[in-house]
């Protein structure tokens, strides 16, 4: 620990015995403790390293007048200390009975604040990792106050409550044989813990009481008290979840008449809290995956519930845990309630000729017609759907295509096409027409109902119902969305458009075309966002958007897009371009006038544009560009010498991407703009042997003397490394580089100083002490650092200083003004012009990568900061006393 920590813990705890008010923030005491939990995790021994804080305690749990939040502390602390042995028998006796007797902290009037008995049960929580403890636990009869705060009014109690008593009874469990082992994963915070087994005496005793307190509480005694019935059933899924034999078979017997009382009570809302009871005590079965008689026994009763709702609701939760490999019989059952409303309202034959389980037609029939019912129900059964058709084919009742029809057919109803409405159920028809909320769910299910067996064969009638969708003027941004998505889903599994028809074709053309002047920026969002999609759906196949659908019409659409007042919708066609475009990189053709268009448009958005998004789009533009044409480039040569047209327009913008990108505002545009960097980096250097792709992982610092004979350049390879550095700063990279450096952001520094790490490992490595220079040639290569902006930052590194005193570059400076009549520039307005070599040598790169590796709150989230933030907020609180009206401004963390 700190020394400096140490020093000043003592003063802290004077202060928080205090009122506790002068604290910086609310979260101050939870970091505290987290600090403490860290030490002792460590194995280290918090009241010996601090001693002031057992002195702490015992004022604390004496002085009852301490503000909550310090009592609830202190509790917590002394449950930490106390986790470990000898921690226990350093606070046993006095402290411990005070500060863990319910009945102290009611005298003093402060059992009803909340924030004390959470700090009661977790310090109590924090405490019981040792038999010694639990021993306390039992005989200070702990157990009574814990049982009557798994009830309590405040739900954090009660959850706090349920997790200790639960913790109780899990952790000192015995084995199958009786004896006290293997007591699940644990981090023991001190070696000297050798024994967690409690006596069995101790712990049949609570067993017992628990058992018999969750059989009497199960039962409501009236309506109002259903949530206490609520909080049980939770420890109860708790306990069985995580209950090995014998616990989990005497947890069931004695529980299990109540939960079938409960079950037969129909209360609607203990309908989901019964399902999570069944589940748990489906995967804590072990014996051959067989359940235990008696929870298949409730499920069957969950499974015919009167009440439409509870039955839906029960059934979507066992299908939802997942059990149907394990129970085919009531998986079958789920399955066929799931689908029964979707049956009644398409008319469509899910059900098939079996009419066992169908006895709560009826019932679910008169509920749809009472319009909430109706869409609740819809969404529930349409929700899982998916899931339904990947159950074994032996629990379903149809083939998968049946129910794609039916969700077809719910699609029409709910959009207004009366003809899809099956025979009796007209009454049904008002309260699913123009249900937004049905309209969400039921394309989400038709997305995912895109991989069901035969679904191929519903192609052209998934996508006529989809364009009507996207044709509808009363279809809102959300369904649009989901409408393209389902379209991009289908075409996607279904490879292509080729099986559509030339009007279903040209139906979508015309309905695109018409949304992407829809007056509502979301619909041109979606839509724009669709034609990037599709056109990277159809490559796949080798086809092109524009091919398959007949002409050359999308990259119009998203040139014009480009222009939207909308940065959402301007960075949508931005990215779709780069997506629509991206067969023309490979093809080596000639450049065409629309590429030049685009690429000039871009560069003016990058320049001009006001937001942030549009912006980052268009530098994510170039990388994807340069990402498809790296794998075509020769290594270590010249990008400029590919004689493809496409890579000249791309290689003469590169210069303004990166000057235009590592000068913007925003510091994501900055990091994008480094990535493209790091591309042509890769791309010049990747045949290098020494060269690591990646600024991720830089290559392991070596020391500035050591040997790297593998690493000596050769004339001809350097030569090569000469021409590709060369090159990397005529396009700009290492300016951008340079530029990132020094920048205010860390995420951008940290990039800039990783691939200058990379540059200089791969171009300037030392040669061993007695070999002959043979980096003559990348020596002589040099870059200029300008007089103002990045450059000057630059140029104030220390190890830099020294490039400032270089004559030459001021006097060909000082001609070069004199040559067009201009004045001599002003005190450090003079270029410098510089060896790269030597500079990435002079930059510290090593020492800045250490600081800004660290994150941003290394030093103020520290546990120093922390406790000097306390001390500071107490002196000014004391100031604030003395001078009434001022205002004490803390800096919080």
């Amino acid at each position: 620990m700190d020394r400096e920590c140490v020093s000043l813990l003592p003063r802290v705890c004077e202060v928080l015995r205090g009122s506790g008010s002068s604290l910086p923030d609310d979260t101050s005491l939870e970091k505290l403790l987290d600090w403490f939990t860290g030490l002792t995790e460590a194995g280290g021994s918090v009241q010996e390293t601090c001693p002031c804080l057992l002195e702490f305690i015992s004022a604390v749990v004496l002085q009852t007048s301490s503000d909550p939040g310090v009592i609830c502390f202190t509790l917590k602390l002394s449950g930490l200390i106390a986790a470990t042995e000898d921690g226990f028998k350093t606070l046993q006796g006095s402290v411990l009975d005070m500060a863990f007797n319910p009945q102290h902290w009611r005298d003093a009037g402060l059992w009803e604040d909340p924030c004390i008995r959470i700090g009661w049960i977790q310090g109590l929580r924090n405490m019981l990792q040792h038999s010694k403890a639990f021993t306390f636990f039992v005989q200070a009869d702990f157990l009574v106050p814990l049982l009557q705060l798994q009830t309590d009014s405040s739900l954090f109690v009660a959850s706090a409550a349920n997790q200790t008593l639960a913790h109780t009874l899990i952790f000192f469990q015995p084995g199958c044989d009786g004896t006290f082992k293997d007591h699940g994963k644990v981090k023991r915070t001190q070696t000297s813990i050798t024994d967690v087994e409690p006596s069995s005496q101790d712990y049949s005793a609570v067993l017992g009481t628990i058992s018999q307190f969750l059989k009497e509480s199960l039962l409501p005694k009236e309506n109002t008290r259903l949530h206490q019935s609520q909080q049980i059933l939770k420890l109860l899924a708790l306990l069985l979840a995580r209950a090995r034999q014998p616990l989990r078979d005497k947890l069931l017997g004695t529980v299990a008449d109540s939960l079938e009382e409960l079950v037969a009570a129909g209360y609607s809302q203990l309908t989901l809290p019964l399902m999570d009871i069944i589940l748990a005590s489906y995967s804590s079965s072990t014996d051959d995956c067989v359940p235990d008689q008696r929870v298949t026994r409730l499920l069957s009763s969950m499974l015919n519930i009167t009440k439409p709702s509870d039955l839906i609701g029960a059934a979507a939760a066992f299908l939802r845990g997942g059990r149907h490999h394990q129970d085919t019989v009531h998986t079958a059952r789920a399955v066929r309630i799931l689908l029964l409303p979707l049956h009644i309202i398409t008319g469509q034959t899910l059900l098939g000729t079996d009419t066992t389980g169908e006895e709560h037609h009826f019932s679910i029939a008169e509920q749809l017609k009472i319009k909430t019912s109706c869409i609740s129900m819809m969404c529930v059964c349409l929700t899982h759907t998916p899931p339904i058709t990947l159950v074994p084919r032996d629990s379903l009742p149809c083939p998968p295509v049946s129910i794609i029809t039916a969700v077809l057919s719910l699609l029409r109803i709910v959009s207004g096409d009366s003809s899809s409405l099956s025979s009796g159920c007209s009454e049904v028809f008002r309260n699913l027409v123009g249900s937004g909320k049905v309209q969400k769910c039921a394309l989400e299910v038709l997305t995912g109902l895109s991989s069901s067996p035969g679904m191929k064969d519903k192609l052209t009638e998934v996508v006529t119902v989809l364009i009507q969708y996207l044709n509808n003027p009363d279809s809102d941004p959300t369904v649009i969305h989901k409408s393209y998505q389902a379209l991009l889903k289908w075409m996607s599994v279904c490879e292509g458009v080729s099986l559509l028809t030339e009007k279903l074709k040209q139906d979508l053309i015309d309905v695109v075309k018409k949304r992407v002047c829809d007056m509502r920026w979301e619909v041109r969002d979606s839509t724009v966002e669709f034609l990037g999609k599709l056109a990277g759906v159809l490559k796949q196949g080798e086809e092109t958007c524009d091919a398959l659908l007949g002409g050359c019409w999308s990259t119009p659409l998203l040139r014009e897009a480009l222009q939207d007042p909308e940065s959402y919708v301007r960075a949508s066609a931005i990215a779709a371009l780069a997506q629509t475009l991206e067969h023309s990189w490979h093809q080596g053709a000639a450049v065409t006038q629309e590429q030049t268009d685009v690429v000039t448009r871009l560069l003016e958005i990058l320049s001009q544009d006001t937001e942030g998004f549009a912006r980052r789009a268009v530098v994510q533009y170039f990388i994807a560009w340069f990402s498809s044409r790296s794998s075509h480039t020769s290594p270590l040569s010249s990008p400029s010498s590919s004689s493809s047209s496409s890579s000249s327009l791309r290689m003469n913008s590169v210069s303004s991407v990166l000057s235009l990108g590592s000068a913007d505002l925003d510091w994501e545009v900055k990091v994008h703009t480094l990535e493209l960097a790091e591309l042509l980096m890769d791309e010049a250097c990747s045949g290098h042997r020494g060269y690591r792709k990646g600024s991720e992982t830089p290559p392991a610092l070596r020391h500035p003397y050591a040997g790297i004979s593998d690493q000596t350049l050769g004339e001809g390879v350097e030569s090569d490394v000469a021409g590709a550095l060369s090159n990397l700063v005529e396009q700009g990279v290492v300016s951008a580089l340079l530029s990132g450096l020094v920048d205010c952001d860390r995420p951008v520094g940290l990039k800039a100083c990783q691939l200058l790490i990379t540059l200089r490992e791969t171009v300037c490595p030392r040669p061993p002490l007695d070999a002959p220079p043979a980096t003559a040639t990348v020596a002589k290569v040099s870059c200029e650092l300008p007089g103002c902006g990045w450059g000057r930052e630059v140029r104030k590194i220390p190890g830099m200083k020294r490039f400032d005193r270089v004559k030459e570059a001021d006097i060909a400076h000082r001609t070069r003004c004199a040559e067009v009549g201009m004045e001599v520039a002003s005190e450090g307005g003079d270029s410098v012009c510089v060896g790269v070599c030597d500079m990435l040598r002079s930059l510290g790169l090593d020492e800045k990568l250490d600081i800004l590796s660290q994150s941003s709150d290394h030093v103020h989230n520290s546990a120093l900061s922390l406790l000097q933030d306390i001390l500071t907020a107490s002196a000014a609180h004391t100031q604030q006393d003395a001078e009434p009206g001022q205002e004490v401004i803390v800096d919080c963390y």
